[in-house]
């Protein structure tokens, strides 16, 4: 087994790790809600340039930002309720 098979098949389609890192990345720095803006902005852009909306790329990055909050609110939570 390699090791590229280990990464699921709707993953490696279109650009959808960028939507995942990007939302992760707004997740970790802003917010969740900050991912999931930007998902939308970036799917409405597809469709103006003539594309169609793609949820799997909206999923993707709306999943990234819930990783980056999770973690974004633990760290919150080590450095200053946890004492």
């Amino acid at each position: 087994m390699k090791p590229n098979d280990l990464i699921p098949q709707w993953l490696k389609e279109s650009n959808r790790w960028k939507h995942l890192v990007g939302g992760f990345v707004l997740g970790l720095l802003l917010t969740f809600i900050s991912s999931l803006t930007a998902a939308g902005c970036l799917e409405f852009k597809d469709r103006q340039w003539g594309g169609k909306w793609d949820w799997l790329d909206f999923a993707a990055t709306c999943l990234g930002g819930i990783v980056g909050q999770a973690i974004q609110l633990g760290v919150i939570y080590l450095i200053y309720i946890k004492k």
